[in-house]
């Protein structure tokens, strides 16, 4: 279970790193709501999450996922460039979060 917990709190950094960029510095309130609410929602599992894994693999698991999905959605709604070398940077990423969750 703490592996679904841990899933949740990755994509529920991607809602509030996302909602952060569209709340232009706190100054919007729907997004700053929506990136508050889903800090505290991901802060949350992640903390339900390590009750049972190890500190650096759920951290890092937490952040991999966070960061790749953020680094999807600004390619893909916010016109991010999708280089080559950033690309080979995603993907060393999700090789560290897939081999980190085979270590465990």
């Amino acid at each position: 279970m703490a592996w679904t917990w841990l899933l949740l709190a990755g994509l529920l950094e991607i809602v509030w790193a996302s909602a952060m960029k569209y709340s232009h510095g706190f100054t919007r309130l729907t997004p700053s709501v929506v990136t508050i609410v889903a800090m505290f929602g991901s802060f949350a599992l992640l903390a339900a999450a390590m009750r049972s894994l190890p500190l650096g693999t759920a951290y890092m698991v937490w952040t991999g996922i966070g960061a790749l999905g953020a680094f999807v959605v600004g390619i893909l709604f916010l016109g991010d460039a999708a280089t080559p070398q950033r690309l080979a940077a995603a993907a060393l990423i999700l090789a560290g979060i897939v081999l980190m969750k085979l270590s465990s």
